[in-house]
């Protein structure tokens, strides 16, 4: 089980750079590190001083790199995937489609990413998974992804399941599914979905990212006012999705306690300057990751006290929003949307009461 680890933060203060740094030196560890970037730009090879391909390539003891690139993770399945339509559809349509015109649709990128973090994480072969993706609401949402789509097949799944249309197309959709997220489908029908694999893969997803011990981020941030309040948006728009924050690094600029005071509780790391191709201060000033598990937690609900709190910082009271559906409470803030499915002892109950105070929302039922 490895370790996945990402940077967040405002683009241009040197997150490529702090997650060079990190697999660095947790490969010197003696861990077995793979750095994942997602940019196609030649910004980080040049940073990592070395060549990358789409496949791991070793370029250090106990340190390989991948870079992704979503028309090559498409294009290796997109054969298969012509075929399977070819068998189950009387009119196939993707035989005039390649695999590069679809990278193009909204999230394909993200969707594609988090698909590959997960089959390195379940190869076995890393300790620790570092990704440097775009640091921003769109990695977010590439995390946030098991929960988004977890939450659509609870609240339509009997939608779709009576539509002439999934009745015509589930017979080419299932066979597709298991192909692009390489899981298999048990059953005939979408309301089957809870039990399948495919749905167990989304719980498994969410259930990785709510552990510090196996996902954890931290806010990369300079001294710069705009930096500042970037971190801080996304540190809270980080647990919304359920992410653990372990801490703040701060790039390029000397300890401050006002920058301290803006992000506790967490931790703050002061990051020095790079130097030419020395990387060991960089190595040296960064934190034990592994403290990530000493941050807040996103989200704990207290079953005897009935209640559930929700840490939220860098929103305050008025961008929070709380609506309630059956057994889920959906919390909105910012650009993020929480469904909370309460657990079975207090599933049904009506939401009493609601505050914000100290970066904290508190429900009770």
């Amino acid at each position: 089980m490895a370790l996945i680890l990402t940077f967040l933060g405002k683009g241009g203060i040197g997150r490529t750079t702090v997650a060079i740094a990190a697999a660095k030196q947790l490969s010197s560890l003696g861990q077995r590190v793979l750095l994942v970037g997602q940019d196609p730009g030649p910004a980080f090879e040049i940073l990592l001083g070395a060549s990358t391909s789409p496949d791991p390539t070793e370029i250090g003891a106990n340190l390989q790199v991948v870079q992704l690139q979503s028309t090559v993770l498409l294009e290796r399945n997109w054969e298969e995937v012509k075929k399977l339509e070819a068998q189950y559809l009387r009119s196939p349509v993707l035989t005039s489609v390649h695999s590069q015109e679809l990278g193009i649709l909204p999230g394909m990128d993200n969707a594609l990413a988090l698909n590959a973090i997960r089959e390195y994480e379940n190869s076995g072969k890393y300790d620790a998974i570092i990704y440097d993706g775009s640091g921003d609401q769109a990695t977010l949402r590439m995390l946030g992804l098991p929960e988004i789509l977890s939450w659509y097949i609870r609240r339509f799944r009997k939608v779709v399941e009576d539509s002439d249309v999934w009745k015509s197309v589930s017979p080419f959709i299932q066979p597709i599914t298991s192909t692009v997220l390489t899981v298999s489908w048990t059953g005939d029908s979408f309301a089957q979905a809870p039990t399948n694999q495919a749905n167990n893969l989304l719980e498994q997803g969410k259930a990785a990212l709510t552990d510090p011990n196996r996902v954890a981020a931290y806010l990369v941030t300079t001294d710069d006012p705009v930096a500042i309040a970037t971190a801080k948006y996304l540190w809270g728009s980080a647990q919304q999705v359920g992410l653990t924050v372990g801490g703040t690094l701060l790039n390029r600029a000397s300890t401050s306690d006002a920058v301290a005071a803006e992000f506790e509780p967490l931790p703050l790391t002061t990051i020095p300057s790079r130097t030419d191709d020395d990387w060991q201060p960089l190595m040296d000033a960064l934190p034990d990751f592994k403290q990530a598990t000493q941050a807040p937690r996103p989200i704990t609900i207290d079953i005897p006290a009935r209640q559930v709190r929700l840490f939220l910082p860098g929103f305050d009271k008025k961008q929070v929003k709380l609506t309630q559906s059956g057994p889920e409470i959906t919390i909105e803030a910012g650009d993020q949307r929480r469904n909370i499915l309460l657990p079975p002892q207090l599933s049904g109950q009506p939401v009493k009461g609601a505050k914000f105070q100290n970066s904290y929302l508190t429900i009770s039922l």
